[in-house]
């Protein structure tokens, strides 16, 4: 017998002795997964637009895609809701790898209407005076070309614009739909990425400052790639204590409750630092996300040197995206460990709320006093997530959703604001701003109001939620903490509304720039959300506490 006959008859006699198991196809559901699946199919869309339409059209096809797919996705969205995803048909789609529940909705429905609301501050083309009878916007001419090189100067002769951003926020929102959503390890690490690396480059395309810019870009690129690596770190972790990437496995694990438990596995879980290590560097790569204390190193930095219209959808959607990871992540795979995680939570909720309301005073700068006070803000909304009830979820969604609207709408008016060298950031050029236009003016106010949490505004709805949750469920000191907080950020905000109605313009001061129709929308939506949610909060706070139950 040749030895290819042999071989053959062992294989023969192996397979006869022990049939191989069919292996089944992987079984999508692709309605459930729709608002995922139309924002990245237009991402892809807007890639092939970029190299195969003329140049001079790409701005108006790109802004087009975006709307349709964003206000289409946001329709599959109100669909899973209508039809009864988000209570009673909650599950888990994709063999596995997401969760289609009440909280992944409605803040999947949060990320959708802010990104486009933050659309328009992107297709914004009015506030620029014309350079070479070409309107322009706030992105780079090439984002290639050298900062004040020659090939720069015939771009912007040329009247070229970087109309590669809106795939790119089309990626971005694809990661932030699927990150709340994630019901594996893996999933949500590709998910960061996927959100992450659109973000880093959208940092780095200022038209005007484009060395702060790219330096921003840098310092949120290295920053973020260490709390991804961390990240991982602790996933690897979590996976060898549990032997799997699932969440509800991990959990069951944690809790003591697997139905099985083979040798390895019984080596493994006696190993509590796996776990605690793990669970430590997965929170530590999200609390970064959010912009908490110790983590936020990167966040004024990089809210100073990016465009405002990326500033104002990162400081809003990332935010949406990483909270509800984080929830998902306590919530449902650690609750076995409330009594580890709550101690270092209380201590991150105390520091991040004091240290972003303090630190803010002392800025001088407007974008870098909001990114301040998004660190505050980021400690208000952990108080929520501490209270570890369901009205603690309710109370954390509803803020999002009231914070992520008056954010945008804030940093949409920071554009307007502008002098000779673009916009006028800095605090003292915005002396007297109410009396040279007090529309402009009054709209900012309100938004300030908003973020000190006066009465009639969202703000206010969202910290008294978030505050209630945490004081019923045993963090009282948390909320006087809490409330001292938000006395020291009042006054900051408030010192800018004295700034712009009671001090004297200056002769050499700024102007405020005409927006088009699309600016104006986007502040409108902002004033009106803030207004709606302050006055009458009561039906989204049902609706928040009705989204507010996890699928596990």
């Amino acid at each position: 017998m040749s030895a290819t006959a042999a071989v053959h008859s062992l294989w023969t006699t192996a397979a006869a002795a022990e049939p191989i198991a069919r292996i089944d196809a992987p079984k999508i559901e692709y309605g459930q997964l729709a608002p995922m699946l139309i924002v990245v199919g237009a991402a892809i869309v807007g890639i092939a637009v970029e190299a195969f339409v003329p140049r001079k059209s790409r701005y108006y096809v790109q802004m087009f895609v975006s709307v349709v797919a964003l206000a289409a996705a946001f329709a599959a969205v109100v669909a899973l809701a209508a039809n009864g995803y988000a209570t009673t048909k909650a599950g888990i789609a994709a063999m596995g790898a997401i969760a289609v529940d009440g909280p992944a909705l409605f803040l999947q429905g949060t990320i959708l209407l802010t990104a486009l609301v933050g659309l328009f501050t992107f297709a914004e083309r009015r506030l620029d005076p014309e350079v070479h009878g070409n309107r322009v916007d706030s992105f780079a001419a090439q984002a290639a070309a050298v900062p004040g090189s020659e090939s720069e100067k015939k771009a912007v002769r040329a009247g070229f614009t970087t109309t590669e951003v809106f795939p790119l926020l089309l990626f971005a929102v694809a990661g932030m739909l699927v990150f709340p959503a994630a019901n594996d390890l893996l999933t949500l690490f590709v998910a960061l990425e996927v959100l992450s690396l659109p973000l880093y480059l959208m940092c780095a395309l200022a038209r005007r400052k484009r060395l702060m810019s790219q330096e921003a870009a840098v310092k949120y690129f290295l920053l973020g790639a260490f709390a991804s690596a961390f990240m991982l770190f602790g996933i690897a972790l979590l996976y060898g204590y549990a032997g799997s990437m699932s969440y509800a496995t991990i959990a069951q694990v944690v809790e003591g409750t697997v139905p099985e438990i083979t040798p390895a596995l019984a080596a493994t879980t006696g190993n509590d630092a796996l776990l605690l290590v793990g669970a430590a560097l997965v929170v530590m790569g999200l609390l970064f996300k959010v912009g908490a204390v110790p983590f936020h190193m990167w966040t004024p930095d990089v809210y100073q040197g990016a465009p405002t219209p990326v500033t104002g959808f990162m400081a809003a959607a990332t935010k949406v995206a990483a909270f509800g990871a984080l929830l998902r992540i306590l919530y449902v795979v650690l609750p076995g460990l409330r009594w580890d995680w709550r101690p270092v939570m209380w201590g991150v909720a105390i520091v991040t709320m004091l240290a972003g309301a303090v630190v803010a005073i002392t800025q001088t700068d407007i974008k870098r006093l909001l990114a301040y006070s998004s660190i505050a803000h980021a400690g208000f909304i952990l108080a929520g997530v501490i209270a570890a009830t369901p009205s603690g979820i309710s109370s954390v969604l509803f803020y999002l959703a009231a914070y992520s609207f008056v954010t945008i709408g804030a940093f949409a008016v920071v554009t307007l604001v502008r002098d000779a060298g673009g916009e006028a950031t800095h605090l003292s050029k915005w002396a007297g701003l109410g009396r040279r236009s007090p529309l402009v003016a009054a709209v900012f106010a309100v938004f300030l109001l908003a973020f000190a949490g006066i009465p009639l505004t969202s703000g206010f709805s969202g910290k008294f939620a978030v505050f209630k949750a945490a004081a019923e469920g045993g963090a009282a000191p948390l909320v006087v903490i809490g409330v001292i907080s938000s006395a020291i950020a009042a006054f900051f905000y408030i010192r800018v509304i004295v700034l712009m109605f009671f001090s004297e313009p200056r002769p050499e001061g700024p102007t405020v720039a005409v927006p088009s129709p699309l600016t104006t929308t986007a502040i409108a939506v902002g004033v009106a959300v803030t207004v709606v949610l302050g006055v009458a909060p009561q039906y989204f706070l049902e609706l928040a506490g009705d989204a507010g139950v996890f699928v596990r």
